[in-house]
């Protein structure tokens, strides 16, 4: 079975989360927390929920003046809702209890395939648009009767198309702004695909937050024999758009920086197909980077949709003589299945995948030897807990100095 990492680490820290400002009396919460994640993974969602609780204990440990708060501690914070749905697939939303007064945080997995549902006689799996339209039914459902409204949507719905391409949508930013126009007052998400997607809606509070420190914590927590160093180990980025994120773990980990990058050929189209798909089904991948033989190779993504791009990386890798590959991504899909990762693990090709449980995995996958199952649950909860309090979240939102703290006991070097 799949090892999954524990998110009790050190580096996950709930005195990372200071709750205090100017002075040393602890901030008010905004009202009392209400979670709906119904949309979620019911494992991740009671994760969730338990760490949460956690939080809360350890803070009225050391401010019993909290306890007397109306719902400050509950066992429970999620309101169920019920997200019903006509046999023609039409939608509707019903919220089992009331919300009024709370601080309300709609956390959704809009790639959740795992909730199915019967439309015209036909068992058929909640899309992505039906994830966000349910979402847009909630938000309505609870508009101008809860306090103020969250929403946690780890996978950022659209994120791919963030900029117009030729006669193209602009899908992402037409969704940040319906959200906001419905009445949301923060949208926090994971990795952003491109976090100028800000700029959609520049007044309005879009936080993206790194997975970057779970993913290399599971790593080096996976494998003790690992050699952090310019002359072991190389961080790949899978193509030319994970640059930007690749020069940040390379640049952490003080270790060097290949890129896979597509050469392309416009002769060998044929002209009636002249697409930027089609040039990119045609091109050829390089690798450009320094000598790789006997290092450990860490190919770094925000995700894995049918894995092509991390299986032709891996493959060029190794026959260059690396020692072992590996990937990290924050969103792990597998849209055309894992048999030939299976392939890959098998052959040698491929080491380790280490994915997030941000997004729905289905059970198979996570009965793979070659899979980590990364779990942010608790980093989940620590920033509902921040938001509640209206609290500084740096510390939280950036990791880079935990990352530098976590290599250093690695390697078992001081961080003095």
């Amino acid at each position: 079975m799949a090892n999954s990492s524990n998110d009790s680490s050190s580096f996950t820290r709930t005195d990372l989360l200071v709750l205090k400002n100017y002075d040393d009396k602890i901030l008010k919460p905004i009202g009392p927390i209400a979670i709906i994640s119904d949309q979620l993974d019911s494992v991740l969602s009671d994760s969730i929920n338990f760490h949460l609780r956690n939080r809360r204990s350890i803070t009225i440990n050391e401010h019993p003046e909290q306890k007397s708060i109306p719902g400050y501690y509950r066992t429970d914070y999620r309101i169920p809702v019920s997200l019903e749905r006509f046999h023609s697939g039409e939608g509707k939303s019903i919220i089992s209890e009331s919300v009024r007064g709370h601080d309300l945080f709609i956390i959704t997995d809009v790639l959740n395939y795992g909730h199915r549902y019967e439309r015209f006689e036909q068992d058929v799996s909640v899309s992505p648009d039906e994830h966000f339209e349910d979402l847009c039914r909630i938000i309505s459902a609870v508009h101008g009767v809860a306090k103020r409204i969250n929403v946690i949507m780890p996978y950022l719905y659209e994120g791919r198309v963030s900029r117009r391409i030729s006669r193209g949508s602009l899908d992402c930013s037409v969704m940040l702004k319906r959200l906001f126009d419905l009445g949301i007052d923060n949208f926090l998400t994971f990795d952003a695909h491109d976090e100028r997607m800000a700029n959609a809606v520049p007044t309005k509070n879009f936080e993206s937050t790194k997975t970057s420190l779970q993913l290399i914590e599971a790593l080096l927590n996976e494998y003790d024999d690992l050699k952090i160093d310019p002359d072991h180990f190389m961080v790949a980025s899978a193509d030319e758009t994970s640059i930007k994120r690749c020069i940040y773990y390379a640049s952490l980990m003080k270790v060097p920086l290949g890129l896979f990058y597509r050469r392309y050929d416009p002769r060998l189209i044929d002209k009636g197909q002249y697409t930027e798909q089609s040039i990119k089904q045609h091109a050829e991948k390089k690798f450009l980077g320094d000598n790789i033989a006997g290092k450990d190779i860490l190919i770094i993504d925000d995700m894995i949709d049918t894995g092509k791009t991390i299986l032709e990386c891996a493959h060029q890798l190794k026959r260059q003589k690396a020692r072992r590959v590996f990937a990290a991504v924050s969103f792990a899909q597998f849209s055309k299945g894992i048999n030939s990762f299976d392939s890959a693990y098998k052959d040698g090709t491929l080491t380790k995948i280490f994915a997030t449980n941000l997004a729905y995995r289905p059970p198979e996958l996570l009965e793979r030897e070659w899979f980590c199952d990364v779990n942010l649950a608790k980093y989940i909860a620590l920033l509902i807990d921040g938001y509640n309090h209206d609290a500084p979240l740096s510390s939280l939102i950036n990791p880079s100095k935990r990352i530098h703290e976590l290599l250093n006991n690695y390697k078992g070097v001081s961080n003095v």
